[in-house]
């Protein structure tokens, strides 16, 4: 095997005088550094924009550019902020010192140039910009396994919280399992309750966790017999009071969590089935101080409720069921929440159409979770195409 060389430093040398560029080239070039000249600043700028250089030996007394100027270009390029620039000059004065200084210079080297002081200074400017090129490189490195291990993160997360969203809707479609538009229902309310929330200008946080927390509105329906629940006719009072109690047991379920959405599942659970006069139930709450999330499902389950099939009930059409949204309004519904409803009639009506009761009943559960998410029908085509 060959012995390994190690690559040359670059040194640019710029002096308008010839005589000076060549003797610099003569202490240097024995010491095994490569050489580049350049006799005025714009010509220095240009091969330090274009070619590797680790180190500038910058005449000072120079036409059109002096060496203060050549070094406060150089220090705008955040490129170079390590490149050491040594000035050699003539100038011994403090206050020139201190301009080359604030120009950005790393240090000066007296004319006549003595051959033990430049080699000493460009050998130890040389182990400075080294070192820093290491940990410029180290602090890269650094930075992009950050953000490697960062997305892998997000990933991890993205996955962790896809199951979670999947486990509850599983538990959500269980707690309906015996309404024969349990997969519609879920996807047409939650569809409604995010299109009222944007329309409302909630902000997107809030938007997703009401989509995410939606699905779990009845699951307290899980705790009430089958026979009431499927009754093909109107319940009796103490039926009634049976049915009054789902809110109760689906916040009880959803009690403790740690997880935002689950949180405002609880919220909801508890609060869809209170009404803006304090009629409703569980709690008899009135006006605002039923949660916003409970007053936006309330209309959203309603409106599904009239409009689908059900034992003790035929559909009503869409238009009566929005007659009665409007009658109720500031009864049953926060006037507040009526008035979006109504003004994107064609935005309900279309989700109404797109999971009709003729669609399938077979749950597609990832459909549903991208649903949940906010997925676009179009993203959602794309997936099944390339699945």
């Amino acid at each position: 095997m060959g012995i390994r060389n190690e690559p040359m430093n670059c040194i640019l040398v710029v002096d308008d005088v010839l005589q000076n560029t060549e003797l610099l080239e003569a202490l240097l070039v024995p010491l095994g550094y490569d050489i580049i000249a350049a006799e005025n600043g714009n010509q220095a700028l240009e091969i330090i924009a274009n070619k590797n250089v680790d180190l500038v030996l910058l005449d000072v007394m120079m036409p059109d550019m002096d060496g203060f100027e050549v070094t406060r270009r150089i220090r705008q390029d955040g490129r170079h902020h390590n490149l050491p620039i040594v000035l050699v000059t003539v100038l011994r004065e403090t206050e020139d010192r201190v301009k080359g200084i604030e120009s950005g210079c790393d240090d000066f080297i007296s004319k006549p140039v003595d051959k033990m002081e430049l080699t000493a200074r460009v050998r130890s400017l040389l182990k400075v910009k080294a070192y820093n090129d290491l940990m410029e490189n180290y602090r890269e490195d650094l930075e992009r396994e950050v953000a490697a291990k960062t997305e892998e993160l997000r990933m991890a997360l993205k996955s962790i919280k896809d199951a979670s969203l999947e486990t509850i809707l599983r538990l959500s479609m269980a707690s309906e399992y015996k309404d024969e538009d349990t997969g519609a229902h879920i996807k047409r309310l939650s569809q409604y309750a995010v299109a009222v929330a944007r329309r409302m200008s909630l902000d997107e946080g809030t938007i997703e966790s009401i989509a995410y927390a939606a699905p779990m509105h009845d699951l307290g329906k899980i705790g009430i017999p089958d026979f009431i629940l499927s009754k093909p006719a109107k319940l009796n009072p103490a039926e009634w009071e049976i049915i009054k109690k789902h809110p109760v047991i689906g916040a009880e379920i959803l009690k403790g969590s740690s997880a935002e959405f689950i949180r405002l599942a609880e919220i909801i659970a508890y609060s869809h089935h209170e009404k803006w006069d304090g009629s409703g139930y569980p709690e008899g709450l009135k006006g605002e101080d039923i949660p916003i999330a409970g007053r936006i499902i309330a209309i959203a389950d309603v409106f599904d409720a009239l409009t689908s099939k059900r034992p003790y009930k035929e559909p009503f059409s869409v238009e009566k069921s929005l007659d009665i949204i409007r009658e109720q309004k500031g009864i049953h519904f926060d006037p507040a929440v009526v008035d979006p409803f109504l003004a994107i009639q064609g935005e309900i009506t279309e989700i109404r159409k797109r999971h009709d009761e003729n669609e399938s009943q077979i749950v597609d559960i990832p459909e549903l979770v991208a649903l949940m998410k906010g997925a676009t029908r179009m993203e959602m085509e794309n997936r099944a195409q390339t699945s």
